[in-house]
């Protein structure tokens, strides 16, 4: 008789730590919007507000389904996120051409490095008079306010990560022959990428919240976006499409801060420090 394949332990336990890990990752935020939810509908049946300024979920749910299959709300989805991608890419390019100009040369730290933080904390909505000053009511003014609101953060990460580089990898990579970019790009960027990858989460937070606030106060003909639509259902009173494009607005920014905790946590896998989180 041909004996049968034993089971490892490992093969036994493999299932159960899934498990336990999909209970550890979808358990809590699916209970916190089942509590959410909960109380809005708590708020809706004891009529805190009218059923017109604050609707039932179940109202808005429908509403968002409704708006998920029109092609403008899409078209206007998608405009908001090319033109947020596009803001976020520039700031990038800018924030870490920065970051390593002020880590790596003491005279531009002294030069602007207090400057950067002061352009981090400054809030965006100051910047829109600004922009609309100088391109008017165009698409280089909402470009213009997301790139000083994200390009600062993702600069000072980048700052703190070089920072903290050991000094005694510093002084073994150039006694092996490291120098200018290649010490860089095989050294110190390696050594500063996670505040680095921190440094970029927060760049895009600032970003999301300039590119909205812009929407709302850039008004462009025939380029329907998300914060435009805001501004036209409140016009028009119709509270379940605010709340469900709201809603929209928040559920994009989840995805995204997935997606940058997918790759922080691949990066502290990489290095052997995801135990110590548990």
């Amino acid at each position: 008789m041909t004996a049968l394949p034993r089971l490892g332990a490992d093969g036994a336990t493999r299932p159960l730590r899934l498990l336990a890990a999909m209970r550890r990752r979808v358990l809590p935020p699916l209970l916190a919007v089942v509590l959410a939810l909960a109380v809005w509908q708590l708020l809706v049946v004891l009529e805190v507000r009218p059923a017109y300024v604050l609707p039932a979920p179940a109202t808005v749910f429908a509403q968002l389904g409704v708006l998920i299959g029109d092609p403008a709300f899409l078209a206007a989805v998608g405009r908001t996120l090319l033109r947020g991608l596009s803001g976020f890419a520039i700031a990038l390019v800018i924030g870490t051409a920065l970051g390593l100009a002020v880590a790596r040369s003491r005279f531009v730290r002294s030069a602007i490095g207090s400057l950067l933080t002061g352009l981090q904390t400054m809030p965006s909505i100051a910047w829109f008079p600004l922009a609309i000053l100088l391109f008017q009511q165009t698409e280089g003014a909402i470009l213009f306010v997301v790139v000083l609101g994200a390009a600062p953060s993702i600069a000072n990460g980048l700052i703190g990560g070089v920072d903290e580089v050991p000094p005694p990898l510093m002084r073994t990579a150039r006694s092996l022959g490291g120098r200018g970019f290649s010490l860089v790009l095989r050294v110190i960027l390696p050594a500063a990428l996670p505040a680095y990858l921190a440094g970029l989460k927060q760049g895009w937070a600032f970003a999301w919240r300039s590119l909205l606030a812009g929407e709302l106060l850039v008004i462009i003909a025939n380029a329907a976006s998300l914060g435009q639509m805001l501004s036209f259902y409140r016009e028009l009173s119709n509270a379940p499409s605010l709340y469900a494009t709201m809603i929209v607005i928040l559920v994009i920014g989840m995805v995204v801060d997935q997606v940058f905790a997918r790759v922080t946590n691949g990066v502290r896998e990489r290095r052997g420090l995801s135990a110590l989180r548990n």
